[in-house]
Order: structure tokens, then sequence, then C-alpha cells
């Protein structure tokens, strides 16, 4: 079992059944309705590869040779990338430096 700062023997105590009711009963934690669901906005991948990566927009657009614009308004949703931008963007987050290398050697 993995250490933690917090003791679970309480919640290890507890039945599943005791442990959903008890997450119900919190009121920062309540499910979200279809139609709170549905106004939510998912976080573009590409924003995650860019923020795992330690990168600014600018520096990723620099350094991917991603036009700035696209970028934002891929991350916007604005617009979406294609079928070859997205294959790009997992090849960046699958090994962003030989990505890199890639591109700074040439053809």
């Amino acid at each position: 079992m993995m250490k933690t700062r917090h003791d679970w023997t309480r919640a290890d105590a507890m039945s599943e059944g005791e442990r959903h009711a008890a997450a119900l009963a919190d009121p920062d934690a309540q499910p979200l309705s279809q139609e709170r669901l549905a106004k939510m906005k998912p976080t573009p991948r590409l924003k995650i590869i860019r923020r795992a990566l330690g990168l600014t927009q600018e520096a990723f657009s620099a350094r991917f040779h991603i036009p700035l614009g696209t970028l934002r308004d891929w991350e916007q949703g604005a617009s979406q990338p294609d079928q070859t931008a997205r294959a790009y963007l997992r090849a960046i987050a699958g090994n962003a430096a030989a990505v890199q290398m890639a591109l700074e050697s040439g053809p």
C-alpha cells in the first residue's frame, strides 16, 4: 500500500456503499448534472502537452514549427487539428526531443 500523509483507516473501515454515501454528502464533491457537463469545455490535449513540456505558446510554436495563430486556435477550441496535425502532436507527446532533433537536422 502507498504511504500518504492522510489517515485512511476510517475510509478503509467503510463499505463501498458507505463510501459512496459519504461522497454524495460532501457539498463540494457533487456529481455533475448532464446540463453542467454539457457546458464544460475539455482541456485541449495540445495545452496539456505544451504545459507538460514547460513551454509557452510562443516557445512551443517556434520549437515545433507550428504557426502561433494556429496553435492558439487549437488551444482555444476555435478550430481542431486535422488528422496529420493530430499525428504530429502524438509524436511530440511521445518523444518531443526526437521530434525537435529531427526538425533541427533538416531534410
